[in-house]
């Protein structure tokens, strides 16, 4: 007998088999950061599928721009494999608090701290309350990102430019700078790249160029760090459905989202965290310096 599922149009799935939204997206323009809450369809950050299984026990992790989207997914995951999860954001209140509350419904104790971590100061204070609460730093995803999107390259103003280099690379360094002082054998820094780190928009030019930057910074780190027994990689999305897509982009942009992917659609947070738990685990004890391409069968 053949599966009925088998029989569907595989784009119509997705993680833990339930049906995903297909474009056209409705038009929904919010400010930036935007708010998750707001968004229509609420992106899938994996509340109803993602089973743990302890891999991440006891461990203590910070993840930025973990209100929603991506950080989010990654923060319930984290907390459902047995990780205490820090989580950084800018000013997303409501959502954050989302965010606590599903990771602490896991049985997990959430922190959150609000504020730009362009700042070296704000950067290590999230360190430090860690230390705090926690006394160890077993995991950092430096996972928050500026984007915003350019008509041309003339258009693209210097307060732009600056705030893509500092809130993705920065930030990035302050953290992991922070982090290392911390972290002993068996630690683990992922960073979030991007697909268009080798496949580059132009209207994304800056952001392009940092997600760029965010592997070539992630590979050359990862080779002085396993001395002291930890492990950098990044994962790499494609196009997710997150509230950065309807705060950064105008309807015309982002209402056939993902639809030229070899999938035909985006993907959902959902997707992107069992990525991430695998390179916090000792699942991915002899990886170090990788990319794990999320992208919806776009090669990277």
């Amino acid at each position: 007998m053949t599966d009925s599922n088998a029989m569907k149009d595989p784009k119509e799935f997705a993680a833990g088999g339930v049906e995903a939204p297909q474009p056209p997206f409705d038009a929904q323009d919010q400010p930036y950061p935007g708010i998750e809450q707001q968004m229509t369809p609420k992106p899938d950050f994996g509340e109803e599928s993602y089973k743990g299984s302890g891999k991440l026990q006891d461990r203590v992790a910070i993840v930025t721009g973990a209100d929603s989207g991506i950080g989010r997914a990654i923060a319930l995951a984290f907390a459902r494999e047995g990780a205490d999860v820090v989580i950084s954001y800018l000013s997303e209140h409501e959502d954050a608090r989302e965010t606590v509350r599903v990771v602490e419904e896991s049985g997990r104790k959430a922190v959150a701290i609000d504020g730009d971590i362009r700042s070296r100061a704000q950067c290590q204070a999230i360190i430090d309350r860690t230390i705090e609460e926690f006394g160890k730093i077993d995991i950092l995803v430096n996972n928050a990102a500026f984007q915003s999107t350019v008509n041309s390259f003339s258009d693209l103003t210097d307060d732009e430019w600056q705030r893509a280099l500092e809130t993705n690379l920065d930030a990035m360094f302050y953290l992991s700078q922070g982090a290392l002082k911390h972290m002993g054998k068996g630690g683990a820094i992922i960073n979030t790249t991007s697909i268009q780190a080798v496949n580059p928009s132009a209207p994304l030019i800056h952001y392009a160029t940092t997600k760029g930057g965010i592997v070539t910074f992630t590979r050359a780190l990862s080779q002085e760090v396993i001395e002291q027994g930890v492990r950098v990689n990044a994962v790499a999305p494609g196009p997710i459905w997150t509230p950065l897509i309807v705060s950064t982009m105008d309807a015309e942009m982002y209402e056939s989202f993902g639809k030229d992917t070899p999938l035909g659609r985006a993907g959902q947070p959902a997707e992107l965290a069992p990525a991430y738990v695998f390179l916090a685990s000792n699942d991915s004890s002899y990886i170090t310096g990788e990319v794990i391409a999320v992208t919806g069968g776009t090669p990277f």
